[in-house]
């Protein structure tokens, strides 16, 4: 069973964002689960929604302690929130922003766990241009499907349509097309270098 945690604030999408995922599981014939946990919410306010996804019932209904996955969508929550609180080593990071990890004062992750699973994606911005809106969600959400290979890119865009009207799905279906492709490239200049031969 994969867990995924995410973190965000109020506004962000984070609980949107963890229904699509769970959709987008069960359109790829996965079991799903998807909730939030809510306190004295308002804009800004700090936000967790969590999904499971799994290829045999899900029985357990408690929140994601020991996350497989978490979703980052606000930096500022770094500092303030134990959000990589249990996460497995060998689990993924995917954290909203320009920064390195190194830049976010998270660079300390790379000594517990896979860096090529440690990943920062410009979401807000590539929100901006697609959206024409700083929701990073749905972006968030096709850079999940390239760094974990969990779900596909086609039951995201299928639940983001299923979602939204249509003239605002396919905004966001853009969206999560940028993050998937933003993901694999950046990975792909990785792979590149890695094997590039020594002079």
């Amino acid at each position: 069973m994969l867990e995924v945690r995410f973190h965000g604030r109020g506004g962000q999408g984070v609980v949107t964002a963890a229904e699509l995922l769970s959709v987008a599981a069960f359109l790829d014939g996965h079991e799903a689960q998807a909730f939030p946990s809510f306190g004295s919410e308002r804009m800004g306010a700090p936000v967790l929604s969590f999904c499971r996804i799994s290829d045999a019932a899900i029985r357990v209904r408690e929140p994601v302690t020991q996350p497989d996955a978490v979703v980052v969508l606000d930096a500022g929550l770094l500092h303030q929130v134990d959000v990589f609180a249990g996460l497995s080593p060998t689990g993924y990071v995917l954290i909203n922003s320009v920064h390195s990890l190194h830049e976010l004062g998270v660079a300390e992750l790379a000594d517990r766990h896979d860096p090529e699973r440690l990943v920062t994606l410009p979401a807000t911005e590539l929100a901006r241009r697609h959206l024409g809106k700083p929701l990073p969600n749905i972006c968030l959400l096709g850079a999940f499907a390239a760094l974990t290979g969990s779900v596909s890119l086609g039951s995201i865009e299928v639940a983001v349509k299923g979602r939204f009207a249509a003239g605002v799905a396919e905004l966001n279906v853009s969206a999560a097309r940028a993050g998937y492709e933003n993901i694999r490239a950046s990975r792909e200049n990785v792979r590149q270098v890695s094997h590039a031969p020594a002079d």
